[in-house]
């Protein structure tokens, strides 16, 4: 199997389809949620809706380069989005996260396997192949937090 398709399939376990390890997804944990729960401050930490755009935004910024564009992307932004004060707001963030999930997955599995140990926009970021992994291993990272989150919440929360 060739590199890209082995990093795409890693990101499809951990933000769109995987059921391995824990049985779950980034996008099923945040699809099910409704915004008062994605937006519940616990014990300081950062909301799922934090999580959920922080994530989106570097998967976002990670996807343009593939397809040509500029790194764009500052982690002083990276928790800059509007209030989520409605379920349609959240629903918004939700779509925004599947949306940019997908096109990454894409993108990534349709990338010329020469591309891949090729400079990331500059020496200093290394290879596409290097921030495609870090984009994994974020991804890994944030949604356990909302795995733990959402626990939290659902423990909390009264139906």
């Amino acid at each position: 199997m060739k590199q890209t398709q082995l990093l795409a399939n890693r990101l499809k376990e951990v933000l769109t389809e995987g059921k391995w390890v824990i049985g779950t997804n980034f996008k099923a944990q945040i699809e099910n949620l409704n915004w008062k729960e994605s937006t519940q401050k616990m014990h300081g930490l950062n909301t799922i809706a934090d999580l959920t755009f922080h994530t989106s935004y570097y998967i976002a910024g990670v996807a343009s380069v593939l397809e040509g564009g500029n790194l764009e992307i500052r982690d002083k932004y990276s928790f800059d989005y509007p209030p989520i004060t409605s379920e349609q707001d959240w629903k918004n963030l939700v779509n925004k996260f599947c949306g940019d999930a997908e096109r990454l997955i894409q993108l990534v599995e349709n990338l010329p396997e020469e591309k891949l140990q090729q400079t990331f926009v500059d020496e200093k970021y290394g290879t596409y192949h290097r921030n495609i992994d870090v984009i994994i291993e974020h991804s890994y990272y944030h949604f356990g937090q909302v795995v733990l989150l959402r626990k939290m919440i659902k423990g909390t929360i009264e139906d």
